[in-house]
């Protein structure tokens, strides 16, 4: 199931993660290709990445939106 989700500054969403359920805050929308620690992410209008503040910790995270759900 491939949905395409816009997401903006300030929404609450989680994503799965190596740890487990994480969920955040979003604080940077990317639009266009840019490098996030030491990695190159492609994003463009219709499909941006998003920099997200985990809400138990400072780690900040780059995602897709098909990465990612409101919750």
């Amino acid at each position: 199931m491939s949905h395409k989700a816009n997401f903006k500054i300030g929404d609450n969403v989680c994503w799965n993660s190596e740890a487990g359920m994480v969920s955040g805050i979003i604080i940077k929308v990317h639009t266009h290709t840019f490098t996030f620690k030491g990695y190159i992410h492609h994003a463009t209008p219709a499909d941006p990445q998003y920099e997200i503040k985990s809400l138990k910790t400072d780690h900040i995270a780059a995602h897709k939106g098909t990465a990612l759900k409101k919750c």
